[in-house]
């Protein structure tokens, strides 16, 4: 089995690294961000700085807007103080006084700031499993698991069996996508939606039926992440350098159109918000260069100047990565960079899609920042490399001692395996940093919050709500509506709860543990200050 299914050994490694102990590590990242408006595909999280559509339009703040407009200038600042946030824009506020229908359809077509098929694929998940960390982050970890299955059949396609099950191997094993497989983020989608359209354009370049599989894939990895778009670059200078030939195919342009038809919802979304309030949404507006008033601050925009993000790409891979890994790396720029000055054309048209790859993601990186999860979308393509590294080791020094190169191989798998295990699986990790363990693991850390879920499911079983607090908005108030209806439908017993907490609690657990339960369940809760107000 070992010598005729090497690649399922890989996938049920790769398996086993991304679901063993999927629910540890704490919920405080963008994740919960993500995975709390799953639940109800609602495009709020009660974040100040990131208001929504949903909120500009709902009746309950529009009549305070009304009330501005029609107030005289000298009321009309103090009135202004006391209103929402969306208010305080005039563009928003003249265009939304004058409609007042209510929230409009098209606001769900899409999210303020994302477009909506991760939040799709976690609501799904989250009805069939739950409100858990498991159902939002399960997605992750099979897309992670399918993603080392593509890079095998990437590799095939661009090199040797050989290099592909070896690539595949190091991907299974490999610290940053163990990690980004294992958190409900939206990287593990951004990987696996670049491999599948490479995959599928390397086909089409031998069967050009493949082009309408192509644009598939291009369409869903752009409605998963806009990020996806860096694919579009890479494969448009590949076919103009190399395969000129195929712009004239016409199933190309069929798969160029059904990639446009399936992003539709995200550009009618766009607009229709332009249409509505001058503005694109969150990402395609600081895209183009505006700034909205009403999105002043710009969470994770915050990346540093040019220089800044150059000076944090090497540490922060470091902090990513292990550092046999990105030795070996090194270790293939150096065979690249031997070739070109050896047969520049041969080398160059050998790697070409690879480095394509890496340059136009390197390129992105300092545009958007280095951040450990961005770093993610790098790996497959790094796994590559090492791979096409340690191929040409073998095939120069070990082609007669296979033993030994079997056994070094082996050696820096089980590396990996342990770096990986070390950082993401186990509660504390052996070890000094970064020689055993690297930062990326405090991103999923454990700090006690899970444990403060568990005790108040315990404490919630079979209970509802005896009382719940007037919400701000009537789209809150409908959906806690529909909660307590659905618990007294179960049978649920009465229970009068309030909750208090301190301020000292992390924002992205406040909002799943806490915030969570008031939208969703109506259970009414307090800071502790306000408590002691009231």
């Amino acid at each position: 089995m070992i010598r005729k299914y090497p690649i399922i050994l890989i996938l049920l490694l790769a398996a086993t690294l991304r679901l063993w102990g999927l629910e540890r590590g704490d919920t405080i990242n963008d994740e919960v961000f993500y995975a709390f408006r799953a639940i109800g595909l609602l495009d709020f999280d009660a974040a100040e700085e990131q208001i929504t559509p949903l909120e500009w339009h709902d009746p309950s703040p529009f009549a305070d807007c009304a009330a501005l407009l029609e107030a005289s200038p000298a009321d009309r600042d103090q009135l202004l103080e006391k209103l929402p946030q969306h208010c305080r824009e005039e563009r928003a506020l003249k265009n939304l006084s004058a409609k007042g229908e209510g929230v409009p359809w098209w606001t769900y077509l899409s999210f303020h700031d994302h477009p909506p098929f991760v939040f799709w694929v976690q609501h799904l998940f989250i009805k069939v499993l739950g409100e858990n960390p498991i159902s939002f982050r399960l997605p992750s970890a099979l897309l992670g698991v399918a993603s080392v299955y593509l890079l095998y059949l990437v590799g095939y396609e661009l090199f040797t069996k050989r290099v592909a099950l070896i690539s595949a191997a190091i991907l299974a094993v490999t610290l940053n996508h163990v990690f980004i497989s294992r958190t409900g983020m939206q990287e593990s989608y951004v990987i696996f939606f670049i491999l599948l359209p490479l995959l599928f354009f390397l086909k089409a370049l031998r069967n050009d039926k493949f082009f309408i599989w192509l644009g598939i894939s291009l369409g869903l990895g752009f409605l998963a992440k806009i990020t996806v778009f860096i694919l579009a670059p890479i494969l448009t200078v590949y076919v103009l350098l190399f395969k000129r030939e195929h712009l004239l195919n016409k199933r190309l342009w069929v798969g160029v159109g059904l990639a446009i038809l399936l992003f539709s919802p995200v550009i009618i979304y766009n607009l229709k918000l332009y249409q509505d309030v001058g503005h694109f949404d969150f990402q395609f507006s600081y895209i183009s260069g505006q700034r909205p008033e009403i999105w002043k601050v710009a969470p994770g925009k915050e990346v540093g100047s040019l220089s800044e993000r150059l000076g944090n790409f090497s540490p922060r891979m470091l902090a990513s990565n292990s550092w046999v890994f990105l030795g070996l790396f090194l270790g293939f720029l150096l065979v690249f960079l031997r070739g070109l000055v050896g047969n520049a054309v041969k080398t160059f048209h050998k790697y070409a899609l690879l480095i394509f790859c890496l340059v136009f993601i390197f390129l992105l990186l300092m545009l958007i920042g280095p951040s450990f999860r961005f770093l993610a979308m790098s790996t497959p393509f790094l796994a590559l490399g090492v791979a096409l590294f340690l191929d040409v080791v073998y095939e120069k020094f070990l082609l007669g001692r296979r033993w030994l190169a079997y056994t070094a191989l082996g050696l820096f798998l089980l590396f990996e395996v342990f770096y990986s295990v070390n950082n993401q699986i186990l509660y504390y990790p052996y070890g000094p940093s970064p020689w055993f363990f690297a930062k990326v693991r405090y991103d999923n850390y454990n700090w006690g919050y899970n444990e403060l879920e568990k005790f108040l499911n315990q404490e919630f079983k079979g209970k509802m709500p005896a009382y719940t607090f007037d919400l701000q908005y009537k789209f809150l108030e409908k959906m806690q509506s529909r909660a307590l209806a659905l618990a007294r439908k179960k049978g649920f017993q009465p229970d009068p709860f309030l909750i208090t907490y301190g301020g000292n609690i992390d924002d992205g657990a406040k909002l799943w543990i806490l915030e969570r339960r008031l939208v969703y369940q109506g259970w009414p809760m307090l800071k502790l200050d306000d408590y002691f107000d009231f």
